[in-house]
């Protein structure tokens, strides 16, 4: 099971920092060979893509709305994936998601069919 938290509500131009945390147990004890990434859904709309992590090759990935403001990193010891929110918009608003995938590849990895373990959300809320 994967565990997000760090959302809040913040000022438009604010920011956040999201952690995911995994349960080792869940992913059998190999954290270190899964991806992990962010996806986000706002009311009324599909849930899309936001970042994420080779474990394979250590390229980042970022959707062309965040990249520049969002930054991911993992923690493989620690079982955790972070995604810093930075110069963040009203529509940023959503419902912020972590997955892990056993992918490793950008076409994989930007695909939301590709993810088999999910955290539970949390809400990120910027005020304009």
């Amino acid at each position: 099971q994967l565990q997000a938290f760090g959302g809040g509500l913040v000022q438009t131009g604010g920011s956040l920092r999201l952690s995911c945390i995994a349960s080792v147990r869940t992913l059998g004890g190999t954290f270190g060979t899964y991806s992990v990434g962010w996806f986000r859904q706002a009311p009324g709309k599909v849930r899309e893509f936001v970042a994420t992590k080779s474990y394979r090759t250590g390229n980042t990935w970022y959707s062309d709305s965040v990249k520049g403001r969002f930054t991911l990193s993992r923690d493989n010891a620690r079982g955790a994936v972070y995604l810093q929110l930075d110069s963040l918009k009203p529509e940023d608003t959503a419902l912020y998601y972590c997955a892990a995938s056993p992918y490793y590849t950008y076409s994989d990895l930007t695909d939301i069919v590709k993810y088999n373990d999910w955290g539970q959300g949390t809400q990120v809320t910027v005020s304009s």
